[in-house]
């Protein structure tokens, strides 16, 4: 039995599909099971990691985690480095207690100089699940292509409605994207790569960006012309509630993600994913067809 916590997220919902459609017996632990659409196929416990309600008995049994958890949500964003690391200790004491000795984490690469506090707090709780259970695996990655992704979202909405782009100074600042296909098959491999276990990897495309790169990359695969227009300083805690406005997602969300641009976010080893999962990530620009094909299908592109 292998545990999912944060199922009703973008990546654990991706993830869970991944999962029933190989047969793998699944539980999960939601604060609303109205929420997750493929109950019939998953063992579901109500429950909430903050306050630790149903926890023990999710773990009771289970062989495996996926640690997809966070705190970036309305209401939280003041604390949410505090509740990040209190939720990551209680999962462990719980775990520990459980005999449950493996679980994956999801978070970010560490950048190159200064840290958000949104990464920073990634990577503390890292280092809480890496301590606390030392087989287990830390999978790290910059923003993720898909037609979900939040980031990713941002990226398409602004471009779809903005003729003339503002890019601030972060426009220079380098990152490398990821297929979230790539991420998926990471996060369902782990179980069974045991080579992987007490490791923290950087999984990324091939291709290294600019942020401002990315998104002029967005508007040309959209197939519309925009003017990039670059702007001194960084300008996020004036820019992130219009850019909130502009893309429909909380400024709860919108704003950690706008101070992560603000360094380099790049892998330490291309490599690694290759050597530990014997998988070649895809190239960006296959990344963000797939991303906004998948979009398409779901609901309309207005600047397609």
């Amino acid at each position: 039995m292998e545990l999912v916590i944060g199922a009703t997220g973008y990546v654990g919902g991706r993830l869970l599909e991944r999962l029933i459609a190989e047969g793998r017996e699944v539980r999960a632990l939601v604060r609303d099971p109205a929420a997750l659409e493929t109950q019939a196929a998953v063992e579901v416990v109500r429950g909430d990691l903050a306050s630790g309600e149903g926890l023990e008995e999710a773990v009771r049994g289970v062989s495996f985690a996926y640690y997809l958890a966070h705190s970036m949500e309305p209401g939280r964003e003041r604390d949410f480095e505090r509740v990040e690391r209190d939720c990551a200790r209680r999962f462990v004491a719980v775990a520990r207690a459980a005999g449950l000795e493996r679980c994956v984490y999801l978070g970010g690469i560490a950048p190159r100089g200064r840290r958000s506090r949104h990464l920073a707090s990634r990577l503390a709780v890292e280092r809480i699940l890496l301590r606390g259970l030392p087989r287990s695996t830390a999978l790290r990655a910059s923003i993720i292509v898909g037609a979900r992704s939040p980031s990713f979202r941002v990226i398409v909405r602004l471009v779809e409605r903005l003729p003339v782009l503002p890019l601030p100074a972060w426009r220079d600042r380098r990152t490398a994207p990821v297929d979230e296909r790539d991420i998926i098959e990471c996060l369902a491999r782990t179980p069974a790569t045991r080579c992987a276990e007490g490791r923290s990897i950087d999984v990324a495309s091939p291709d290294e960006v600019t942020f401002g790169e990315l998104v002029l990359r967005v508007a040309e695969h959209l197939g519309v012309p925009r003017l990039p227009l670059p702007l001194p300083g960084h300008h996020t805690p004036i820019s992130a509630p219009i850019v909130s406005r502009l893309t429909g997602l909380p400024v709860a969300l919108v704003r950690p993600l706008m101070e992560s641009l603000e360094s380099d976010i790049v892998p330490r080893d291309r490599r690694a994913v290759t050597e530990i999962y014997g998988i070649r990530t895809r190239p960006l620009d296959r990344a963000i067809e797939h991303a906004l094909a998948c979009w398409e299908a779901e609901e309309p592109l207005a600047a397609r």
